[in-house]
């Protein structure tokens, strides 16, 4: 053959081969049945999956190849309508899959189904693991006691004895502060000072669990419940804290229908999984942590009154680090041993005039924003040096805030009032700088999506 050559199909035969190399080449399973539910053609994938060769499929109901389930072919071919997302399990191995199914249509006329099987056991496998894995973490993130808590002030003293004060009694401790105060910290210092310190230490942040997911995290599940419930079903968070601490981050994020339930478990003692009727026995000690106003979010009616008093027992409000900076030379080496150690550096010696800088700073991301500050200090140092200086201090909002003359220039009002302007004006600021990116703004801030639409809400931003 000269010149240009095309590919014809000359019968009705050479399309059935061309139709069968296109579903040979794709990696999920395909399977096609006629009008009658009867099998008519299946790829490669579909035989590594289930393990069905064409002897045993082809010219055979839909049906045949189900081990537990009912066939989408055949509800396809009822109903005429495309199905999605139906989980069974498929052939002699009984593999785990979910099957979406759609209606043959040819000049008007349903002539079968096309079916296309996803394998989802091994999926599960590695979720199942990674699951395990992230609660062992929860369980191992227990790890701080008082004496990894640096500072010197009489306010870092009294908040320190409060706490002591707090672990020797089972009662709901509310840890309340900015981010960045330590209040996990702390957290896990009352309960290794406790009489359950040999039990678990489970944390959960609630603004980072939708409304749903929340409630199932915490209080479990039974089999069937929704979608994608594992087998079985799982114990929640408060079933692993048995005898042990519950640490809820971020209280003030959670939604009025799981505040319902996190009120029944502290009142009774007990919790009722999701999709179940049965209620079980609990012991846990509870430790929440907020940076929102409370009681502002109770007068507006986002948190219930009844539960605000039942976590209200015993506040502990720590206190941020614009208000404690005699503290910073202290958290200065501490963090340099810290990270000296990490990054195999040697600092000999610090200049006074970087705590004196350091105390110029207001600090809107408190010691969490100091630790950040004196880790890249570190990095900033040339392998020739061994003394942190003003140049290697890189604090982002100072320049801002010298600009607009914060600094130099004390406003009126109260100390609340001056803190929630200084407040509104960083939002404003990072929102202009992110290009009102929210998911921006809040990874600049070190704080959650769900935080930070609490805290534009609170200052009418959005």
């Amino acid at each position: 053959m000269t010149g240009k050559e095309t590919f014809s199909l000359s019968s009705s035969e050479e399309n059935r081969q061309l139709l069968q190399a296109i579903i040979d080449s794709l990696s999920d399973a395909v399977s096609v049945v006629d009008e009658n539910g009867i099998g008519i053609m299946i790829n490669r994938a579909y035989t590594r999956l289930t393990g069905m060769g064409e002897a045993q499929v082809l010219e055979k109901p839909a049906t045949v190849d189900i081990a537990e389930g009912e066939s989408v072919h055949m509800r396809v071919l009822q109903t005429g309508k495309p199905i999605k997302g139906v989980r069974m399990k498929v052939g002699p191995l009984r593999r785990e899959v979910i099957v979406s199914c759609a209606p043959l249509i040819i000049n008007g006329e349903l002539k079968g189904s096309v079916g296309v099987i996803h394998d989802i056991s091994e999926l599960r496998r590695v979720m199942e693991e990674l699951e395990h894995t992230r609660r062992m973490i929860r369980k191992l993130e227990s790890r701080y006691t008082f004496d990894d808590i640096v500072g010197n002030s009489d306010q870092i003293r009294e908040v320190v004895e409060r706490a002591k004060q707090a672990a020797s009694t089972p009662v709901c401790v509310l840890l309340r502060g900015e981010c960045g105060t330590g209040k996990e910290l702390f957290a896990h210092a009352i309960h290794h000072a406790s009489e359950r310190a040999g039990k678990p230490f489970i944390r959960v942040n609630c603004a980072s669990l939708t409304d749903t997911l929340l409630e199932s995290e915490l209080f479990g599940y039974a089999e069937g419940s929704f979608t994608g419930a594992k087998k079985g079903g799982r114990k929640g968070f408060f079933e692993e804290a048995d005898g042990g601490t519950l640490f809820l981050d971020e209280i003030g994020a959670m939604k009025k229908e799981a505040q319902v339930r996190l009120l029944r478990a502290i009142q009774e003692g007990e919790i009722i999984r999701v999709g179940e009727t049965r209620s079980r026995r609990i012991d846990v000690r509870l430790i929440t942590a907020t940076n929102a106003d409370l009681e502002k979010l109770t007068d507006e009616g986002l948190f219930r009154k009844d539960l605000y008093y039942r976590l209200n027992v015993f506040p502990i409000d720590l206190p941020p680090l614009r208000e404690i900076k005699s503290d910073i030379p202290l958290l200065v080496n501490h963090y340099l041993t810290r990270y000296g150690k990490e990054y195999g550096r040697t600092v000999v010696e610090t200049v006074p005039s970087v705590y004196r800088r350091l105390k110029e700073y207001d600090w809107p991301g408190n010691v969490r924003e100091l630790q950040n500050v004196i880790a890249r200090a570190l990095i900033n140092l040339d392998r020739s040096e061994e003394i942190i200086e003003v140049r290697h201090l890189v604090m982002p909002f100072i320049a801002e805030s010298e600009k607009r003359g914060v600094l130099k220039e004390l406003p009126e009002g109260s100390l609340k009032d001056m803190h929630n302007k200084w407040e509104k004006e960083i939002l404003e600021q990072i929102l202009q700088q992110s290009d009102g990116n929210k998911a921006e703004a809040a990874r600049r801030l070190d704080i959650s999506v769900r935080n930070l639409y609490n805290k534009l809400h609170q200052h009418r931003l959005i």
